[in-house]
């Protein structure tokens, strides 16, 4: 039979396992409430930075636009076309380049998050918005409010219009893959905040060494108009 003495052992921590839980269950609810009303208060506020993500010309030349108008608004995009594709195009359209970063580790959608978070966390960045294709949703989307969400950043959703096919492809698979792996990242990235090693200002791409290299631009890219 059981000692008292081991009863009494497995009462006490049984009863420091409850505590833990209590306690964490309140931490947890007031960094929920706290969140909270910081994206409801960032939901109010003008947009801090414009966030492409990858994977369609179009939507570098749509954050052209929009950089063009508001050249105090900082531009990241992920993982886009390659870097003088995006110069000419922002030069095309005479966009202030001195404002325009690119983020060149992201090799997927998890990944544009992954990389681009500890960077709009740096610019102290409230309300993002998020440029994409529709094609891309509502993985994208769903991804960017819980990832971004849950460090307070409010996220505004704006759509490239396409021409031609995105690089992505969606599925539900996918989908719930991804959306999976952000719940996690959202608790984990409050603690591991990954460097890409690889980020450009715009204003920083030497043209010519990549014109002695070689590079090839989409079509739509080389029909931008200004």
């Amino acid at each position: 039979m059981m000692s008292v003495k081991n009863l009494r052992g497995k009462l006490r921590r049984w009863q420091f396992l409850q505590k833990l839980a209590f306690g964490l269950f309140l931490l947890l609810s007031f960094w929920l409430v706290f969140n909270t009303i910081t994206l409801i208060y960032a939901s109010s506020k003008a947009v801090d930075a414009n966030f492409v993500l990858g994977g369609s010309i179009q939507r570098e030349i749509y954050v052209a636009d929009l950089a063009r108008k508001k050249p105090e608004i900082p531009t990241l995009i992920s993982q886009g076309s390659e870097e003088p594709c995006i110069l000419l195009i922002f030069e095309k359209k005479g966009v202030d380049l001195a404002n325009i970063w690119l983020e060149k580790c992201a090799d997927s959608t998890f990944e544009n998050f992954f990389y681009s978070l500890p960077i709009l966390n740096k610019w102290k960045v409230r309300k993002v918005r998020l440029i994409t294709s529709s094609s891309h949703l509502p993985r994208a989307k769903w991804m960017a409010q819980i990832i971004l969400g849950s460090h307070g950043i409010w996220v505004e959703l704006d759509i490239a219009k396409e021409k031609g096919v995105p690089g992505n492809r969606e599925s539900w698979i996918k989908t719930g893959m991804d959306v999976t792996r952000s719940l996690f990242w959202a608790g984990f990235s409050h603690v591991i905040q990954p460097q890409c090693s690889n980020v450009i200002e715009l204003v920083d791409v030497d043209i010519k060494a990549w014109q002695q290299r070689g590079f090839n631009c989409e079509r739509w890219g080389r029909q931008v108009k200004t």
